[in-house]
């Protein structure tokens, strides 16, 4: 599933070649997402493309100076969506089911094989929608530190994997980068949000800014389905340290061990991690 590197990185592939563009044409060659394509898509032809920006792991697309004087798209990439800028009249791959033709020649693709994304129309501030509005801060935002996270796992006893994948406690920590955070922190995925002392809360605060950040720097990670917009993979499947790593611990030699947590893969160094 796309998590925030990878959105990070669809945002800015495609802001350059959308932002201030008029949206000449909209095809809808399939209208069945997670939720139905709002019906106002469909009437987007003339107008402009204001800017593209990030929420969490969802799209935010800004209208206007067209046919709607202001809104907002929302996108979400579900488990297996991707974004690509091709020619107009290029050839639609398979499971591409919106289409905007652009006023540079050039068309915004969005492909979907299990129809797991969605694409709605938001005529307010997106950041009060209904998906949005409840989301904790952004990972990489001043608002996420030491302070706010020791603060948040006070009296919790879920254990601190499942805790920062929690998208109302902070956005955009998804299984494969908790198991890197955790890792790069010292601490243990299975141990109690509560228990940890508010020093190595600090590490763990700085270990998710540290793997997120050179996650988006490579273009994030792909394990399954995850392409950037040019078509290349994400690289930073390449630097991973524990996840799906079935060997030996880089720093110390033990063998990493793999367990389930919330029906999701955990890896971790029994040794490094405490």
């Amino acid at each position: 599933m796309p998590e925030l590197p990878e959105v990070e990185t669809t945002c800015r592939g495609i802001a350059p070649h959308v932002s201030g563009q008029r949206i000449e044409r909209v095809i809808l060659r399939d209208t069945r997402l997670r939720w139905p394509v709002s019906p106002e898509v469909a009437g987007l032809a003339g107008t402009r493309i204001a800017g593209v920006s990030r929420r969490a792991k969802y799209l935010l697309m800004a209208l206007g100076h067209g046919k709607l004087e202001q809104g907002n798209l929302i996108w979400h990439l579900g488990m297996s969506g991707s974004m690509r800028v091709a020619p107009t009249g290029s050839p639609a791959a398979s499971h591409e089911h919106v289409e905007f033709e652009l006023s540079n020649d050039q068309s915004l693709k969005f492909r979907d094989p299990r129809r797991f994304g969605a694409l709605l129309y938001c005529d307010g501030d997106p950041l009060q929608h209904r998906l949005l509005q409840p989301l904790g801060p952004e990972p990489l935002a001043d608002e996420f530190n030491a302070d706010y996270l020791y603060r948040r796992c006070r009296g919790r006893s879920a254990a601190i994997k499942t805790f920062i994948m929690n998208s109302h406690i902070v956005v955009g920590v998804g299984n494969i980068y908790a198991s890197e955070a955790l890792y790069l922190a010292g601490i243990r995925p299975t141990r109690a949000a509560g228990r940890i002392s508010k020093a190595r809360i600090a590490r763990l605060v700085e270990a998710i800014r540290a793997t997120l950040t050179a996650a988006i720097a490579q273009g994030g990670t792909t394990l399954q389905d995850f392409t950037q917009v040019d078509g290349k993979p994400g690289y930073f499947r390449q630097a991973l340290q524990v996840y799906a790593n079935k060997g030996d611990c880089q720093a110390c030699g033990t063998a990493i061990r793999h367990l389930v947590q919330g029906q999701r893969s955990s890896y971790y160094c029994p040794a490094c991690q405490i």
